[in-house]
């Protein structure tokens, strides 16, 4: 199997869209929240994007790589340069990052169930 190689000779960024997307936006220390406000979808569409059950279309992918500022190319198959994690090197930090985005997920994850069971609770309702 040959592999694809950057122009320098590197190998690509192997993660999929959703995991340089849900990457990106930590780097630049942004909530699915905000970026869905900037890109004009729901929070719940970004991180379908970062989870990849979804894909955006051409014109969505675009504004997130502007928002994100970010190659385009990067964002779809990890050639060219990543952005950097302004963390830096403290690992404090890095796991209050990581922590408060699972306390977003989990938040999120909480608002789907809640809607579900009333979903299921109206269409046995119905019956």
């Amino acid at each position: 199997m040959a592999i694809i190689r950057t122009l320098r000779n590197e190998p690509p960024d192997d993660d999929t869209l959703g995991g340089r997307l849900s990457r990106t936006r930590d780097a630049v220390g942004m909530s699915a929240t905000a970026l869905a406000r900037r890109v004009g979808v729901k929070p719940a569409t970004i991180l379908a994007w970062e989870s990849d059950r979804s894909e955006p279309n051409v014109e969505k992918l675009s504004l997130l790589a502007g928002v994100l500022d970010v190659n385009m190319i990067w964002l779809l198959h990890g050639v060219g340069d990543a952005p950097t994690d302004e963390i830096g090197p403290d690992p404090l930090a890095a796991i209050s990052v990581q922590l408060e985005r699972l306390r977003r997920i989990h938040e999120d994850t909480g608002q789907i169930i809640e809607r579900l069971h009333r979903e299921l609770a109206r269409l046995n309702g119905e019956r």
